[in-house]
């Protein structure tokens, strides 16, 4: 069993920083592909994020230039740090990672429970 468990959301204003972080536990064998995305009520849920193994990291437009995605590969675990949040980055965000466990080599795709990020003044 697997298991991803976010940390870090919470109320901050408009121009201020927060810092989440995804903990995977369990039967891993390897993980792959890990990612942040965010949804907000009546959208699709969209990519904020991504980092390889190797460590290179992709973001969507919105995010470039202010956030930051950064694993650790020992811990499991991958972060996100958000700088210049601004009120439409309002949204509950999810930890994604592609892995595969013990039982084989196949990969399977795992979310986190999600945690909310509120930008308000």
């Amino acid at each position: 069993q697997v298991q991803l468990v976010e940390s870090g959301g919470g109320l901050v204003q408009p121009g201020g920083s927060l810092r989440l972080s995804c903990a995977a536990s369990g039967s891993i064998r390897d993980i792959y592909f890990m990612g942040w995305y965010r949804q907000v009520p009546g959208k699709e849920r969209e990519l904020v994020a991504s980092i390889t193994t190797g460590g290179s990291p992709k973001y969507a437009h919105s995010a470039e230039g202010r956030f930051a995605i950064s694993r650790d590969n020992a811990e499991n675990t991958v972060y996100l740090q958000m700088n210049s949040l601004k009120p439409e980055d309002t949204a509950v965000y999810y930890c994604n990672a592609e892995l595969s466990t013990l039982s084989g080599p196949f990969r399977f795709s795992y979310w986190g429970q999600g945690t909310q990020v509120t930008v308000s003044s």
